[in-house]
């Protein structure tokens, strides 16, 4: 069964930088959206941001201008780098794949602590 393998998470200052990873275990096929979640204790997960297959991004609009999406296509990982970290961004990240092949594709990851202190 595929897996997404995320890394990148940690705690960091108030007003620093991380840059959180995600990667497939294996390779998948007919994927539509790329996409981080995250939740904090007591919340709802949230969609932070999200990369559709054409370069279209969205973004929660708590995070617009600090956070980008990305993509490396040989290496078949999605990043969200995130800047100018606010406590109110502490929370587990999730990464997110869906899309349609032969079955429609739903893919999570394990989720990647990030913590900023104030």
């Amino acid at each position: 069964q595929v897996q997404l393998v995320e890394s990148g998470g940690g705690l960091v200052q108030a007003g620093g930088s991380l840059r959180l990873s995600c990667a497939p275990s294996e390779t998948i096929f007919g994927i539509n959206t790329r996409a981080w979640y995250r939740q904090a204790p007591g919340k709802q997960r949230e969609l932070v941001a999200l990369l559709t297959k054409s370069g279209s991004t969205t973004y929660a609009d708590s995070v617009k201008g600090r956070f980008t999406i990305s993509r490396d296509n040989a290496k078949n990982t999605v990043y969200l780098q995130m800047n100018s970290l606010k406590p109110e961004d502490t929370a587990v990240y999730y990464c997110n794949f869906q899309g349609q092949f032969t079955r429609r594709i739903d893919i999570w990851g394990q989720g990647t602590q990030v913590t900023v202190s104030s």
